[in-house]
């Protein structure tokens, strides 16, 4: 009895990479349109005596489904750090900021938060100071507290 040595047509030849530095080639992060179309150039470029399993493609659309979501919490994260009410609580306190034309120090009570262009400032007297160029901040000082309530009992009794 002869024995035949089996054998494939479907063989690979692997060659280990021997160079020290990878190779790469555009941006390290897959978004979701890199995604979607790697996802798209596996459809097209499939065999079609074996078609991609419904599990395999449904696999694929959850991931992509993922990597949108995670997309959209980042992007919601970044709105919400910019929001109004994480801000808001710096009404009524005194800060500290430099000023852009004589480079000193100057502070004073925040009146209120005003969004202009996508940038939020706070509001001290006629001034408009953006968020970022505030150095400090610290609790309204006693006198300024009595200052501002007595104002407020004037200006009710001057309502009524």
């Amino acid at each position: 009895m002869a024995t035949t040595p089996v054998s494939t047509s479907n063989q690979w030849n692997y060659v280990a990479n021997t160079s020290s530095t990878p190779k790469t080639t555009g941006s390290s992060t897959l978004g979701k349109d890199q995604f979607l179309k790697i996802l798209i150039t596996q459809l097209q470029n499939q065999d079609p005596m074996q078609p991609m399993e419904d599990k395999e493609f449904i696999a694929q659309m959850a991931q992509f489904s993922s990597v949108e979501q995670l997309m959209n919490i980042s992007t919601q994260l970044t709105a919400l750090n910019q929001s109004l009410g994480s801000v808001s609580g710096l009404i009524g306190k005194d800060i500290t900021w430099t000023d852009a034309e004589t480079k000193l120090p100057k502070s004073g009570n925040v009146e209120s938060i005003v969004v202009s262009n996508g940038v939020q400032y706070a509001v001290v007297g006629k001034e408009r100071i953006a968020l970022t160029d505030i150095t400090q901040i610290q609790n309204a000082s006693a006198e300024a507290a009595a200052g501002s309530s007595s104002a407020a009992d004037g200006e009710s009794g001057a309502a009524s």
